[in-house]
C-alpha cells in the first residue's frame, strides 16, 4: 500500500477544505458588516460564521498540519530545501490569518465589529495570494 500517496491525498483534501473556508469566511464578513447588529440577517450570519469556522475550518487546518508534517516526516530531505522553509513560513502566515479571522468572527458574535466591508474585501484576497505562492513553491521547487 502506498502510504505516502494516501497521506498526500489527505493533505490535499485538507488544504482544499481549509482554503475554501479561508476564502468564504471573509466574504461572509463583507455582507455581515453591512447589516445592523441584532438584525435577523446579522444573527443568521453569526450562525453561519460560527459553523464554518468551528466545523470546517478548524478541523481542516489541523488536518492540513498533521498530514503535511507526516509527509515531511516521510521525506525528511525536504527540510534541507529553501523552498520548504519558504512554504512552511507561508503556511504559518496562513495559520495566523486563520486565527485573525477567528478574532473577527468573535467580534461579530459580540456585535463589536470595527471593520468596514472594504477591509474584509481586501482581507479576502490575502489567503489567495499566499496559496498561489505556496503552490508555485511546491510545484517548481525553485530553491
Amino acid at each position: 500500500m502506498d502510504w505516502y500517496g494516501i497521506v498526500k491525498a489527505l493533505h490535499v483534501i485538507s488544504v482544499i477544505s481549509w482554503m475554501a473556508g479561508l476564502l468564504y469566511l471573509p466574504r461572509l464578513f463583507v455582507y455581515h458588516a453591512s447589516e445592523p447588529p441584532g438584525s435577523v440577517t446579522s444573527e443568521t450570519f453569526k450562525v453561519m460564521e460560527r459553523r464554518l469556522y468551528r466545523a470546517i475550518m478548524n478541523p481542516a487546518m489541523m488536518a492540513t498540519w498533521v498530514f503535511g508534517l507526516a509527509m515531511l516526516w516521510m521525506t525528511p530531505g525536504w527540510l534541507e530545501d529553501g523552498w520548504m522553509h519558504a512554504k512552511l513560513f507561508l503556511v504559518l502566515v496562513l495559520t495566523a490569518t486563520h486565527h485573525m479571522m477567528g478574532r473577527w468572527r468573535k467580534a461579530f458574535a459580540a456585535d463589536e465589529n470595527g471593520n468596514s466591508t472594504r477591509f474584509y474585501r481586501i482581507a479576502n484576497e490575502i489567503p489567495t495570494l499566499l496559496m498561489v505562492v505556496v503552490v508555485f513553491l511546491v510545484i517548481t521547487k525553485p530553491f
